[in-house]
């Protein structure tokens, strides 16, 4: 009988495993969460009738990925920006920020991030990496006049760090982050602050299967966003796999931040709801690195790139830091 259990209890263990990978792939994806106004209600407010006409550039897959260009308002533009925008979002939500640092005399870019607005397929991409290849392939391309600034919007931001800390950050002179997604374990993201569901079964099931390099359920979507029904309607309400992995730093982040070698900084709302203003230094300063984290008052963290007082400080960070030296 102890024979008959011992050669038994390996196969009903593997059944058992293999219902739960079924069940985890087929159910296990993420609840939509209620909408959460705080970050919905501010972008009501922006004019876009004065928004750029989207432009194109072709990625090395042939796809065409859309972006707007805010030309200087200066005749000698000091440099270029490029802007990305935050989870969910497309380039629309960066019109505030891009028309303030145009009429800083830069030449800004905001790219509709593969996934989201017009570029590509909503809500997915074809592979890890896909984002650091589209911006490479973007900067080839369209060649924006130098020196470049690289700067992103919490998730954005996350992904900005990523690109920061990867073999081709000397393509920009420098980058700015705000009020960036480190990491969901990071000391400064707040616990619970109801903006995006994980559907943990599949997302757990689906990084076991990535770490033995079965990548064809990646497609599979693992978060969901607060979003209102009308936003839904035009925005990115889920991330496959895939575009939750790459839109943010690399899950050793500290590693990511360790790899940096360009001049970097953060800004950070006081009232920020979705990260501790305060722990940005430290997260950065554990890591080794020492960044300057300027917080504004009053601002929340949608403000950040909406309220006049923080898009002036940020324009004052990229115009005064502007012509600071490479950190070896």
């Amino acid at each position: 009988m102890s024979t008959e259990l011992h050669t038994v209890m390996p196969v009903v263990v593997f059944l058992v495993g293999l219902a739960f990978v079924a069940w985890a792939l087929v159910k296990g994806g993420p609840k939509p969460p209620p909408p959460l106004d705080s970050i919905n209600a501010p972008f009501k407010s922006i004019d876009t009738s004065d928004l750029p006409p989207l432009e194109r550039f072709t990625a090395r897959d042939n796809t065409a990925l859309a972006y707007r260009l805010y030309p200087s308002r200066v005749e000698r533009a000091r440099g270029s920006v490029v802007l990305i925008h935050g989870s969910s979002a497309s380039g629309v939500s960066m019109h505030t920020l891009a028309k303030a640092l145009a009429a800083a005399a830069y030449d800004v870019y905001v790219p509709d991030v593969r996934g989201h607005g017009e570029s590509g397929r909503k809500g997915t991409i074809a592979y890890i990496g896909q984002l650091e290849d589209d911006l490479s392939d973007f900067l080839d391309e369209v060649q924006p006049r130098g020196p470049r600034t690289l700067a992103g919007f919490s998730a954005g931001g996350g992904f900005v760090l990523r690109y920061a800390g990867d073999a081709r950050q000397l393509a920009f002179e420098r980058y700015v982050l705000l009020a960036p997604l480190l990491h969901h374990n990071a000391p400064s993201t707040v616990r619970g602050g109801g903006w995006a569901s994980v559907g943990l079964p599949r997302t757990i099931v689906l990084v076991l299967l990535n770490k033995l390099r079965i990548t064809v359920f990646n497609h599979l979507h693992t978060v969901a966003f607060a979003l209102t029904p009308e936003a839904a309607a035009k925005l990115t309400p889920q991330y496959s796999y895939n575009l939750m992995q790459n839109f943010r730093p690399h899950d050793h982040y500290r590693a990511n931040i360790r790899a940096t070698r360009r001049p970097l900084e953060v800004l950070v709302g006081a009232n920020d709801e979705a990260f501790y203003a305060e722990a940005f230094a430290d997260d950065f300063a554990d890591a080794g690195r020492v960044v300057p984290v300027t917080i504004v008052p009053g601002v929340g963290h949608i403000g950040l790139t909406l309220e006049p007082a923080a898009v002036a400080e940020i324009v004052a960070v990229v115009s005064e830091r502007a012509s600071e030296a490479v950190v070896s």
